[in-house]
C-alpha cells in the first residue's frame, strides 16, 4: 500500500496529549502524527480511548494536557483551515432527522461554502446508494441508509484529511465494498486517513499503519506488516 515518506511533514498531530473524565483517563500522554498518504487503524476494545481520540483530533474534544497541531501549527490558531480540510464521521451520524438526506448535505455544503453544490450534492448522493432515497427525511431512513448519507456528507467537501469512526457501522455488503474500495485509493491521492473499526480483519486490509490502544495509552503504532498481534491481545481477530 502506498504511504507517506519518513521526511514528510505531518498534517495532524497530537503532542503529549492527555484527556481526563474526573478520575479516567480517556486519553493519557498520547503522540500520534499523521502524514499525507497515511492510512492509518486505530483499534482497541470498548472504552480504549478510540472515540476520544478520534474527536480530540477533530478539534472536537480539548486535551486536558497537551497540544494539537495541524499543518505545523496549533489546530486552534488555524480552526478554520483545518475544518475545511478535515471529514469527520462520528460513530453518531449526527444527521438532523426531520431535513432529507439531501437538505442535510445542502446545508453542511453552505456551511463550507461549496461551489456548484447541487451537483456536488448530487454525486455525493450518487456514490452511497442513497439518490433514490435524497428526498425522504433521515428519520424514516434505516439505520444503515443513515450511515450512507453521513458517509457522504463527511466527503462532500473532498477533505485531505479523513476522520472515521466505525464507518462500516450499518452498512451492507455492497455498500461496505463501495467505502472499502473508496477508501483505498485515498493514499494513491495523497490523503490521510485515520479510521477505527471492530472488524479487525477488514481493517488491516485497507490500513498501512496500526495503533493500538488500551486504557487511553498507545501500545504500539508502527507498520501493520510488522505488528505483534498476540502481545497486543488482538491475533484472534486477524
Amino acid at each position: 500500500m502506498p504511504h507517506a515518506g519518513p521526511r514528510a511533514e505531518p498534517l495532524l498531530e497530537l503532542r503529549d496529549v492527555s484527556k481526563y473524565y474526573g478520575d479516567l483517563a480517556a486519553l493519557e500522554g498520547v503522540v500520534f502524527k499523521v502524514r499525507p498518504g497515511e492510512s492509518v487503524l486505530v483499534f482497541g476494545q470498548n472504552g480504549a480511548g478510540k472515540t476520544t481520540l478520534m474527536r480530540t483530533l477533530a478539534s472536537l474534544v480539548r486535551p486536558s494536557a497537551g497540544q494539537v497541531w495541524f499543518g505545523g501549527r496549533e489546530i486552534h490558531k488555524v480552526s478554520a483551515t483545518a475544518k475545511a480540510a478535515i471529514g469527520f464521521l462520528s460513530h453518531a451520524t449526527f444527521l438532523y432527522p426531520d431535513l432529507t438526506a439531501r437538505e442535510n448535505l445542502a446545508f453542511t455544503g453552505k456551511l463550507f461554502g461549496l461551489a456548484q453544490l447541487d451537483r456536488k450534492v448530487d454525486a455525493a448522493l450518487e456514490r452511497f446508494g442513497v439518490a433514490d432515497r435524497a428526498s425522504t427525511p433521515v428519520r424514516e431512513l434505516s439505520r444503515g441508509l443513515q450511515q450512507r448519507v453521513a458517509l457522504a456528507r463527511t466527503l462532500l467537501h473532498d477533505p485531505q484529511f479523513l476522520l472515521l469512526d466505525e464507518p462500516f457501522t450499518g452498512l451492507d455488503t455492497r455498500s461496505s465494498a463501495t467505502l472499502q474500495g473508496f477508501l483505498a485509493g485515498l493514499a494513491a491521492a495523497g490523503k490521510a486517513l485515520v479510521f477505527s473499526t471492530h472488524d479487525f480483519a477488514q481493517g488491516a486490509l485497507l490500513a498501512g499503519r496500526l495503533v493500538a490502544l488500551a486504557r487511553g495509552a498507545v501500545q504500539y503504532d508502527g507498520p501493520m506488516a510488522s505488528a505483534p498481534l498476540a502481545r497486543l491481545g488482538i491475533g484472534g481477530h486477524a
